[in-house]
């Protein structure tokens, strides 16, 4: 789902071509240049780096994966319809209606599904410990049971539509710690010993020289993850939700897509 819509989306953007009077300014004020640094954090930290496997191949061919439906798709849209980007959260909203942009939004559709049921599983265990469900064990009285919060979840989604800005100020604040810090805080602390690190499973990859350069390497992920993606990146995140807000609205109408365009005077008539 996710190949076929990141793919859709550079071959669109290609075949369409630059807009009109597109510009390419960058980022030209700090706000835009951590809201950048965010989105990249969020998009390899949150994607790329959750592939676990025994098989050092298999992670390297993982994250090469990853970086064929991010990097090419980004850098044509980019290309194509430049700052307008800036206050487009949703990209189809810039791509003719098509029948491959619909079954784009179809698979992205059941993929957020997916994800939905996959990301609230938590929340719905607690929720059924709180109303006393958490021993029940008919599946159709638990799903039954979860409906208020798969309600609540959709109504606030509803009012707040602009997923970009959202998901922004969720990497700033939660994944710069569950993706980074936390991990490289956590390598640093197992090989504080020196025993620890003779014993390692895993010793620095060839590219680090001794154990000094891995600490190093961590210690300035930590520092550097804490100021630009949590300090500053939270900052910029949560400026550009309030800026997405007076752009998109709640209960935004039509999501930032184009108005249909009205018919001709005399095919109305006839």
């Amino acid at each position: 789902m996710t190949t076929y819509t990141a793919w859709y989306l550079a071959i669109a953007a290609l075949v369409h071509g630059q807009a009109e009077g597109v510009t390419h300014s960058g980022p030209t004020k700090l706000v835009l240049y951590f809201t950048g640094a965010t989105n990249i954090l969020y998009t390899f930290g949150g994607h790329a780096g959750n592939h676990a496997c025994n098989v050092e191949a298999s992670k390297v061919l993982a994250t090469l994966y990853v970086f064929t439906l991010t990097l090419p798709s980004a850098a044509v849209v980019y290309c194509a319809f430049g700052d307008k980007l800036l206050n487009h959260s949703n990209s189809f909203s810039l791509l003719p209606k098509t029948g491959f942009r619909d079954a784009a939004f179809i698979l992205m559709l059941i993929h957020q599904f997916i994800m939905f049921g996959f990301a609230c599983t938590p929340l719905y265990f607690v929720w059924e410990t709180v109303i006393g469900m958490h021993d029940t064990k008919s599946i159709c009285l638990r799903a039954l049971a979860r409906l208020p919060v798969v309600i609540l979840i959709w109504f606030l989604a509803i009012i707040f539509p602009f997923f970009g800005p959202i998901n922004f100020a969720v990497d700033a604040l939660l994944v710069s710690f569950t993706v980074y810090i936390i991990p490289a805080l956590a390598h640093m602390l197992t090989h504080r010993k020196a025993s620890a690190r003779r014993n390692a499973a895993e010793k620095p990859p060839f590219f680090m020289p001794s154990w000094t350069a891995m600490y190093a390497f961590n210690a300035f992920v930590v520092v550097w993850v804490l100021v630009v993606g949590f300090g500053f990146g939270g900052w910029a995140s949560m400026t550009n939700f309030i800026r997405q807000i007076d752009t998109f609205g709640l209960f935004a109408k039509g999501y930032q897509c184009k108005p249909p365009t009205p018919a001709p005077a005399a095919a109305m008539h006839h």
